[in-house]
């Protein structure tokens, strides 16, 4: 047995937390406001919205697919829910802000798993498609109605269960189920097994056009939860928001391990590549570091997760 090779695999599967530990390190050495309460629940806030949306695209990426239209997705949820949450209620808001983002999801999915579109071509044009809708739905104003959204609905963007944000509470849960979902069933499985090679898991009788179809879907669907997260936390429905949200989504998924090109990748890990990237750009903040050059070092970020992706592989 090579205990060495071993205990060296079992370190660089550990990159990204130690990455996000060194990163915690080293901002609160440069800065006491890092480790402020109020600091901290901001981070966690925004880490909530974007760990849903990381959560979702790892499951297209294992898949061996990436997904560019989670942005656009988001805020056609947001305003979708606001919409007819001003109408019907806000259990009926909800649903409509998912089942929107569920139908980006399948759109993308069919186009993708049985028309044989390129992923990158497909999810760019629904990325820009789905943006165009939300603005002829709002026409570019946001939704908030003449006396805002329901209150009861803007307080899950603002309150607190068992001293933890609302609003974390929900990837948390979403982590646990869908983690089971991923390593303790047939279906979780079948996406690793398409994400690692197709023909090979065709030839073992899994169905992989439905398999690749259903994690756009899912992947959709977790992005509508994010929208409806964003509206409650705006307090409106937002047409503008979202942008770039894909980009920094696969970079997380990238950063915790996952392989562009499938079969690699788990969500927890993922969630730490969405930390990385938030507290990366929060300490450049606290650090009074110019927004252009914030830019530049989260695109130099990207390319290092990118290049990190094709290391990995060459191994």
């Amino acid at each position: 047995m090579n205990l060495s090779g071993t205990a060296s695999s079992r370190l660089l599967g550990q990159i990204p937390l130690l990455t996000l530990v060194a990163l915690c390190v080293v901002t609160t050495l440069l800065t006491d406001r890092f480790l402020s309460p109020i600091n901290l629940t901001n981070i966690l806030v925004q880490s909530s919205i974007m760990a849903v949306i990381a959560m979702g695209m790892t499951f297209v990426i294992i898949g061996g697919g990436f997904d560019l239209s989670v942005g656009s997705t988001a805020a056609l949820s947001a305003c979708t829910a606001a919409m007819v949450m001003l109408e019907a209620g806000i259990a009926a808001g909800v649903i409509a802000g998912i089942l929107a983002g569920a139908f980006v999801g399948l759109v993308n999915g069919v186009i993708i798993a049985y028309l044989k579109v390129n992923p990158f071509i497909t999810t760019l044009g629904t990325m820009v498609l789905f943006r165009g809708v939300v603005f002829l739905m709002t026409g570019g104003a946001p939704v908030e109605g003449d006396e805002g959204l329901p209150s009861s609905f803007v307080a899950f963007g603002s309150v607190r269960f068992l001293g933890v944000h609302a609003l974390v509470w929900v990837p948390m849960l979403l982590l646990v189920v869908l983690s089971w979902v991923m390593h303790a069933t047939p279906y979780g499985r079948q996406i690793y097994a398409t994400g690692g090679g197709r023909e090979a898991a065709y030839l073992s009788g899994v169905p992989v056009a439905r398999v690749t179809a259903s994690t756009y879907v899912v992947c959709g669907a977790l992005a509508g939860v994010a929208g409806v997260m964003l509206a409650a936390r705006l307090q409106s429905g937002q047409p503008t928001a979202g942008e770039f949200y894909e980009l920094t989504a696969i970079a997380a998924v990238v950063l915790g391990g996952a392989a562009l090109h499938g079969g690699e990748g788990t969500l927890y890990k993922s969630v730490i590549g969405v930390f990385i990237m938030i507290i990366l750009g929060n300490s450049l903040n606290l650090l009074n570091v110019d927004s252009y050059w914030q830019r530049v070092a989260i695109g130099a970020v990207i390319i290092a997760a990118a290049a990190a992706d094709s290391l990995r592989s060459r191994r």
